[in-house]
């Protein structure tokens, strides 16, 4: 009987680990390579993919012309920041995990009515500039 209830408690926290895992990663928060200072020299060393294989998973999750492709520390993770120019005119910050090449979060600059530069990310939340 304390076999099944042992196994049982494995299994719970199991789930609640995957699922806190889960929305880290939807949060666009937590990328799988931690950085702990270091010049630009350093974290181009510390990539587990190449930048071409970041920008090809970058255009299928947004269409367009890469502006910008680079190496960046979000978060304290090491991820690449691809900037794409979609048709419609609008620019996509698309950051993707340096060590296994997912896409984490996906921003677009517009503008409001006003002309005012707001950013909408994936999870719809947008921010006016401050100017």
């Amino acid at each position: 009987m304390k076999r099944v209830a042992v196994i049982a408690s494995i299994i719970v926290v199991a789930g609640f680990l995957a699922i806190g895992g889960a929305f880290a990663q939807k949060a666009g928060g937590v990328g799988s390579i931690p950085i702990k200072g270091g010049d630009e020299a350093v974290l181009a060393g510390m990539a587990k993919i190449p930048i071409d294989s970041a920008v090809s998973e970058a255009l299928k999750a947004v269409p367009g012309k890469v502006v910008k492709a680079e190496l960046e520390n979000e978060d304290g993770y090491l991820v690449y920041g691809i900037e794409i120019a979609k048709a419609d005119r609008q620019i996509a910050d698309v950051k993707v995990d340096a060590g296994n090449g997912k896409v984490m979060k996906i921003d677009t600059d517009r503008k409001d009515r006003d002309g005012h530069e707001k950013e909408k990310s994936e999870n719809d939340h947008e921010e006016a500039d401050e100017e």
